[in-house]
């Protein structure tokens, strides 16, 4: 497989593949194309912020509010946790009523004696799994 990348600040950016058939690669090149182009307007201390899925630990609500959380800033969103999780379906995975983290950036699990499973993220988050997403999560990220 051959590829070339040519830097040119003068020219719009385009990614162009050729492949004999779509495959694993081919997806996931596509996915992280994807990832860079969905953007959200997110709202912190008096100014407005654009972020990119990538840069995006979990979706959280608080006292009635959506909040993005980043590597070191938590951001509120005009959007409801429900329009997230559809918008976002295929990179996070909603781990109780009020969260939905990125498969991605999940560190580790955390079993605790009762049984619940916590979720921790590689930013420190921390948050449980209820037992009515447990299926769906343990589905998702496959054990």
């Amino acid at each position: 497989m051959k590829y070339k990348i040519y830097i040119d600040r003068e020219r719009e950016e385009e990614i162009l593949i050729y492949a004999h058939e779509k495959n694993a690669l081919v997806n996931r090149i596509e996915e992280l194309i994807l990832e860079q182009q969905r953007d959200i307007i997110a709202f912190g201390d008096g100014e407005v912020v654009k972020l990119c899925e990538g840069e995006i630990f979990c979706f959280v609500v608080e006292e009635g509010r959506v909040f993005a959380l980043t590597d070191g800033d938590k951001l509120q969103l005009k959007m409801r946790l429900y329009q997230l999780e559809e918008q976002f379906s295929e990179r996070f995975v909603k781990i109780n009523q009020s969260c939905l983290v990125s498969v991605d950036k999940i560190a580790r699990f955390d079993a605790s004696i009762g049984g619940s499973l916590m979720v921790t993220l590689k930013n420190g988050y921390k948050d449980y799994i209820s037992r009515r997403q447990m299926r769906a999560v343990k589905d998702r990220i496959g054990f």
